[in-house]
């Protein structure tokens, strides 16, 4: 235990201040607003450029394409892919950490697929990499490095690219940037020249506060051309599907490839989703020409198709695959990739529901219509559009629910994706994407174990960033409406029109209507369910509920919940609890859920998660155990190590041996000098508060020292009255108390207020812990706890993560403030076994303030961080 406590100081956190809050707010949703923001313009855009094109037309197109060039398409994508490993290949072999190139090219693969799909390369790309790299032996540090190597090769190739073309072809005069066209080229140009020639200089520049060492010229030179070749092929790619009559020269397309990417990746907007197709139709003079505009729509929805679409569901299948060989192997793969599954279910879910959208919103084709006219009623045709446009809306909601590993989101979504194959089928032969939900519907039937959550669907919280993402599907769902019918007069009674033949645009209106409709419902019925958002001093009557918890549970810390200083959190049903505190934004618990009950321990988890989510701030889970450390990695927090917890086994304890001669010559002589355990029950500390207050204002005043909290305890009556007390006796005179923590299991024991009287003998200290630990070991105790020592067993070797460096650095050079390798040497002489304990963090940039938070709550505020 932590010898030197600090006074606790009054707080009256209740939470973020008013300004604060909003500041939170706007930054949460700032990012998501203007990805739709230019999701919205850039429809807009694209609906003026398109104005005199039909849904019809490009359909047409997309099915005129030929096989061979459907083919050749592929093959170059192929190709692509290829090419994008050799980012992550002379990546690593840059940071000297070379992998198997079929493993490198395999999660190269998956990262661009997924990246390339949904947007944000950065984020998507590299948190993808970190999760496979980490189970590769890399570090955070080296992760962050390679990411950073792959981005920069990402941009340079894409910059050279843009400069060398723009040099060479003119651009068409209807871009806004023809008239700078070489100025532009030659800026473009000159970024990645200056890579490669900053090469010649061998030694570091100083850019703002980092020093950089450029790469080698042959070195930087490989990492233009790779992402110059990247880009060239997915030009090449486009190239091959679009219309002969635009045929102008593959140069001059390039030109105009280049400068749409470049606008689609600055708009943020998921695959530059609209971004990228206004810009090609600007560039090749298509607006309000429909013969050129509908061709070049059509080859670009082919290409989204192709380089797009299909990667993504291959590495999804790859994923699959590979999540099915490791529960075989029972390898390291499995746990995290079990843990990653929900966030795959969870995105291919919202992809179907966005598919039944959009199909609902278009025209179904002639020939299949003709089918279904012959063998189905009209009623059951209206009927099955409606519903399949009502089931994407729901999956949509239902894969925040999948991601959160909600039992119901699971049975829902299997029935809605039966179903909605069935509607799809029904509404319009539309076999493809029946065969896309059934396919996800049997890939999810046997991952059941993954959603094991007993929460209601309407207690879940919707991130900004969730609730823009339906918003914007829905928006292109309209907007697709209003393309795909843009020549029908709309009028109040086209509301009530039911035909096979002309009933088309009712159809779409309707389910775009029902749509809406069951999304307001869902958001209303969220609404109106009241929020669990309490956090006051649990009350008399909660103590007492979780004091059963408290000593049936394995470890003996959980009687922290008894300081009554922090909030607790009890599950639905009573079976488990964690406790927490706040500073600033940090919503910190106190160790582990508290509870034998398994499931109710991980819903706690969750549910923490949820309201730290609705309220702004950064979840901590502080001082976890390795056992449960999965709890944590499933609901995607980062975990640091923080320390080592010594615990003695106590059928192994005894004074015996040469390495305990000191500490058993100091016991015989205190013990010849009348000193004496006794083991007051709860019950009967009352009496003896008086004569405790006077040895922990002495013990506080000789050293100097405040009461600290949260992890420890203070001298609170109220507390301590809730626990056996430890007296040391000397004759009649009471030199030293600490009161017990003591599990009913038998499972462990442990002290955590420990005080003696500064005049009392030495060794003081010592008496204490072994005849606390033979009286333990009589009593059939299996374990004693000695408490943790804080950045004990942290690596400072060359290769470990940062914060493993860094806390190293502070435990061998931080005896100024804390007395860190003191405190482990002390411990360590009782023979006990060190088993790490962690601190579960989200990602991001949050982490500095995150630990001066925990730092701050532990020592009673600010000033107790530097203070003893």
């Amino acid at each position: 235990m932590e010898q030197e406590k600090v006074e606790q100081v009054p707080r009256t956190d209740e939470g973020l201040n008013p300004p604060s809050q909003r500041l939170v707010l706007l930054r949460r949703i700032a990012g998501p607003l203007l990805s739709v923001g230019m999701l919205c313009l850039a429809l807009w855009a694209l609906h003026l450029l398109a104005r005199d094109v039909t849904y019809h037309e490009i359909r047409q197109y997309v099915e005129s394409v030929s096989r061979e060039r459907l083919l050749l398409a592929i093959v170059l994508t192929t190709l692509g892919f290829g090419v994008m490993s050799f980012y992550d290949r002379f990546g690593l072999a840059a940071i000297g950490r070379p992998l198997p190139w079929r493993r490198v090219t395999l999660i190269s693969f998956i990262s661009y697929a997924f990246s390339n799909a949904v947007g944000m390369s950065l984020l998507v790309s590299g948190s993808i990499r970190y999760r496979f790299y980490l189970q590769n032996g890399l570090s955070t540090t080296e992760i962050a490095k390679l990411v950073l190597y792959c981005t920069l090769s990402f941009w340079l190739g894409l910059l050279a690219l843009t400069g060398v073309t723009l040099l060479v072809v003119p651009l068409p005069s209807g871009l806004p940037m023809s008239d700078w066209r070489i100025t532009v080229a030659i800026v473009l140009t000159a970024i990645p020249l200056a890579w490669v020639l900053g090469g010649f200089i061998r030694k570091p520049i100083r850019l703002w506060r980092w020093r950089v060492l450029l790469p080698r010229p042959l070195a930087a030179l490989r990492q233009v051309l790779v992402g110059a070749l990247d880009w060239w092929l997915a030009a090449a790619v486009m190239y091959v599907l679009m219309p002969d009559r635009l045929n102008a020269g593959f140069g001059h397309f390039l030109a105009i490839f280049v400068i749409a990417q470049i606008a689609g990746l600055v708009s943020h907007v998921p695959g530059g989703l609209g971004v990228f197709e206004a810009v090609m139709l600007a560039g090749f003079g298509a607006t309000g020409n429909a013969t050129l505009a509908a061709p070049i729509l059509g080859s670009l929805a082919a290409f989204r198709v192709v380089y797009y679409l299909m990667p993504l569901c291959a590495a999804t299948v790859l994923v699959l695959q590979r999540e099915a060989r490791g529960l075989r192997r029972q390898s390291l793969w499995s746990p995290w990739f079990t843990g990653l599954l929900p966030s795959f279910f969870a995105g291919l879910t919202l992809v179907s529901g966005a598919v039944l959208l959009f199909s609902g919103a278009t025209k179904a084709l002639p020939d299949r219509m003709a089918i279904l006219r012959n063998v189905l009623p009209l009623s059951v045709l209206e009927v099955s559009h409606l519903l399949a446009s009502v089931i994407g809306m729901l999956l949509l909601i239902l894969a925040r629910g999948l991601q959160r590993r909600l039992d119901a989101a699971y049975w829902l979504t299997l029935v809605l994706l039966a179903a909605g194959a069935v509607f799809s089928l029904l509404k319009g032969i539309d076999y493809e994407e029946a065969t896309l939900l059934a396919l996800l519907a049997l890939a999810l039937a046997p991952a059941h174990r993954l959603f094991y959550r007993r929460a209601s669907l309407f207690s879940t919280s919707f991130s900004a960033g969730w609730i823009v993402a339906i918003l914007a599907v829905f928006g292109c769902a309209t907007w697709l409406v209003m393309f795909s019918y843009k020549h029908v007069e709309y009028s109040s009674s086209l509301w009530w029109e039911f035909s096979f033949h002309e009933g088309g645009a009712p159809r779409a209106l309707r389910a775009l209507v029902g749509a809406a409709v069951a999304g307001l419902l869902f958001a209303l019925a969220a609404l109106i369910k009241p929020q669990r958002l309490r956090r006051v001093p649990p009350s008399e009557a909660e103590l007492q509920r979780a004091l059963p918890l408290i000593r049936g549970f394995r470890s003996a810390q959980a009687h922290l919940a008894l300081m009554a200083d922090k909030h607790l959190l009890f599950d639905a049903e009573g079976k488990a609890f964690l406790m927490y505190d706040t500073e600033g934004r940090s919503w910190v618990t106190m160790g582990d859920p508290v509870g034998e009950d398994e499931d109710a321990r991980r819903e706690l988890v969750w549910s923490f998660l949820e309201q730290c989510e609705r309220a702004g701030g950064w979840p901590v889970f502080y001082q976890v155990s390795p056992d449960d450390l999965d709890m944590y990695l499933e609901v995607g927090m980062n975990l640091l190590k923080i320390g080592e917890e010594a615990r003695v086994r106590l059928a192994d304890f005894n004074l015996d041996g040469k390495s305990k001669k000191t500490l058993r010559g100091t016991i015989n002589k205190l013990s010849r000098e009348g000193l004496r355990l006794e083991i007051v029950p709860a019950d009967e500390v009352a009496p003896l508060l008086p004569r405790l207050k006077r040895i922990s204002d002495a013990w506080l005043a000789d050293k100097h020292a405040r009461e600290k909290r949260f992890s420890l305890g203070a001298f609170d009556p109220r507390y301590l009255v809730r626990t056996p007390m430890a007296l040391v006796w000397q004759g009649e005179q009471l030199v030293a108390f600490a009161n017990l923590f003591l599990t009913e299991t038998k499972e462990e024991a442990s002290l955590d207020l420990m005080r003696f009287v500064p005049e009392g003998p030495s060794g003081i200290m010592d008496f204490l812990f072994v005849e606390l630990m033979q009286w333990a070991k009589r009593e059939g105790y299996r374990w004693f706890n000695l408490g943790m020592a804080p950045l004990a067993g942290l690596s400072n070797r060359r290769q470990a993560p940062l914060w493993n460096r860094f806390g190293a650095l502070v435990f061998g050079r931080g005896e100024r403030f804390y007395n860190f390798q003191g405190l482990q040497r002390y411990k360590d002489k009782f023979d006990p076994e060190w088993e790490p304990r962690y601190m579960a963090v989200p990602g991001g940039i949050a982490l500095p303030m995150i630990l001066a938070n925990v730092a701050s709550l532990i020592s009673g505020g600010l000033t107790g961080v530097v203070r003893r």
